[in-house]
């Protein structure tokens, strides 16, 4: 279980909060959050890498030159791989680097990374509360008055999150906005700090401790 300070807007204590999710054990936690994330990386990949073989290059079907009687090596088709232009020996295809993972085994590996994460846990009571129109100095301003210097990687998880939030953080390079019930366990860990609403907070128990 972690427990966490709850802040205000302002930065100021409101409050407790605490998640509790089940985690793997400690002798296998490593490899089950490894295979996550190489996973993820993995179905990332589009694949769409794709070269002609000599069969597929158009042309060629002549014989460049007779077999004899020029002092050059023979030759069948311009379209060998040996000459420019010609198809492309073992080279990449169209192909799927999907991998699979149990829907268990990726839940429990989330919840891990974002249990071992709980140093690094900033709950917020009401975030960008008043903000009604989008201002990234205002996004800045609170996270600094939460304890986040500027320039620190930032996950901010909120339950729902408004479009002036969304418009307000697009041009943070180091601020990444997420949905509670969208986590990934690559986000999870990259971060330096993150900064959750009580009620994404509340969301992730409720989405991710029925295991």
């Amino acid at each position: 279980m972690v427990n966490c300070v709850v802040r205000d807007w302002q930065g100021k204590e409101a409050g407790k909060a605490s998640l509790d999710l089940k985690v793997a054990k400690e002798t296998t936690a490593n490899a089950l959050v490894h295979r996550a994330i190489v996973r993820q990386f993995a179905n990332a990949r589009q694949g769409t890498a794709s070269t002609l073989t000599r069969a597929e290059v158009a042309g060629g079907g002549r014989k460049p030159y007779k077999q004899k009687g020029t002092g050059r090596a023979r030759q069948g088709s311009i379209r060998t791989p040996l000459r420019p232009g010609g198809g492309v020996v073992f080279g990449p295809k169209p192909r799927s680097y999907t991998l699979g993972m149990n829907r268990k085994e990726r839940r429990l590996a989330l919840r891990t990374a974002l249990m071992s994460r709980g140093a690094d846990l900033v709950v917020v009571k009401g975030f960008a509360e008043g903000l009604t129109a989008p201002k990234t100095k205002e996004i800045l301003a609170g996270l600094g008055r939460l304890g986040i210097a500027e320039g620190t990687k930032v996950l901010l998880v909120l339950d729902t999150p408004s479009d002036v939030v969304r418009l307000s953080v697009r041009n943070l390079e180091k601020v990444k906005l997420i949905a509670a019930d969208q986590l990934n366990v690559f986000d999870l860990l990259h971060a330096s700090s993150l900064v959750v609403s009580d009620e994404a907070l509340a969301k992730i128990q409720e989405v991710y401790g029925d295991d």
